[in-house]
């Protein structure tokens, strides 16, 4: 008797569906965000070239994704870092309505403001599992929400490289007085703290490196981590490869857009972004830590010597990461309220980390 009330109740579904003009099929399978929803077509401008695939590949996930959930109609056009507007005035194009959304680490402008630095990576700061932790359930994203709400965009995750390296280095750097008079290419905060350490930070685009080491005009760098920092060449000339990067212990890539046009967008729309984002975020650090591993062993077998910053190195950047941050808070008050909750988080993860985390990745690393 279940069966045959089931099979009535189906057959004037159907029936009815048909009497709409719509086959059983298609009122069956046809996904509901194409039915009567309007066409849109962004641009989004990179802060990337497409040579630097696994950072530019997030971007293109994002937008394939978003044609195949909405057969179409939702469709984002990319342009690399150049085409629109130079790479690190990309959130200003999105500021000011030039285009509708971008892809950018938000430290990139910190010129502006020293808090952008909280929504990529500070040094010593939170790993890419933490960083991830603090934004989605520690209040992170609403910390971030406020700030960038006075830049007119939302931010949403657009991936993250996971720790970077501490860059190349044409000598080694074993002391504290190697550090002075480094000539390094290290941009940011980070290049504020090797500053006031010594070293003369040197800010320089990523196409013109590789030159400026080999003349001997600046004498380190620091990119990303190897897959990347491989197809630059650097260990032609730059032989000594540190690590870790304090200054990017888990460096966010964010996707950001335009507050007006995100609000003109159908709620379907914006569901359907907010997943693909969350994809494209999560796909970015699975292949970073999937690459990284095969560029190292090329790297080392191409005589690259691979080598840790020393414990002096270390604490002394450590120390006057806190000495800034003290000073920052004292004046700025978006970057104190912000680091005071960062702070806080940071202190409550390492301690549940060293828990459980470090403990088995010390024993899995000594045994291989």
């Amino acid at each position: 008797m279940e069966r045959r009330s089931f099979l009535k109740k189906a057959s004037v579904g159907l029936a009815a569906g048909a009497a709409a003009g719509v086959t059983s099929t298609a009122a069956i399978a046809a996904p509901a965000v194409q039915t009567g929803l309007p066409e849109v077509k962004w641009r989004m401008t990179s802060s990337f070239p497409k040579s630097i695939d696994t950072l530019y590949g997030s971007s293109e996930l994002l937008a394939n994704r978003l044609r195949e959930i909405t057969g179409g109609k939702f469709d984002i056009r990319i342009f690399p870092a150049g085409e629109i507007v130079p790479g690190l005035q990309a959130l200003d194009a999105v500021q000011q309505g030039t285009v509708e959304m971008c892809h950018s680490c938000s430290y990139y402008y910190v010129g502006k403001d020293k808090a952008f630095a909280f929504g990529t990576a500070v040094p010593f700061g939170l790993n890419a599992r933490q960083m991830d932790a603090w934004i989605i359930g520690g209040g992170g994203q609403e910390l971030l929400d406020e700030f960038y709400s006075a830049y007119n965009v939302y931010s949403f995750l657009g991936g993250n490289t996971g720790v970077q390296m501490g860059g190349w280095y044409r000598k080694q750097i074993n002391t504290l007085e190697d550090i002075k008079g480094l000539k390094i290419r290290i941009a940011g905060i980070a290049g504020e703290i090797m500053s006031r350490m010594g070293a003369i930070p040197q800010q320089i685009a990523g196409s013109d490196i590789y030159p400026s080491l080999e003349k001997g005009t600046i004498d380190a760098a620091e990119w990303v981590a190897p897959y990347d920092d491989e197809k630059l060449g650097f260990y032609k000339v730059a032989p000594h490869y540190y690590s870790p990067g304090w200054w990017e212990p888990g460096p966010v890539v964010h996707f950001y857009v335009n507050k007006a046009e995100w609000d003109k967008l159908p709620k379907e729309y914006q569901a359907a972004f907010r997943a693909a984002s969350r994809e494209a975020h999560i796909q970015m650090t699975a292949m970073y830590d999937h690459k990284n591993p095969q560029a190292l062993a090329r790297l080392l077998a191409q005589g690259v010597k691979l080598q840790n910053f020393s414990n002096d190195i270390m604490k002394k950047a450590f120390d006057v990461s806190r000495e800034l941050y003290a000073e920052e808070a004292a004046k700025n008050p978006a970057w104190a309220k912000i680091y005071t909750e960062f702070e806080k988080y940071r202190k409550s993860q390492n301690a549940w980390f060293s828990v459980a985390e470090a403990g088995f990745d010390r024993f899995m690393q000594s045994v291989r």
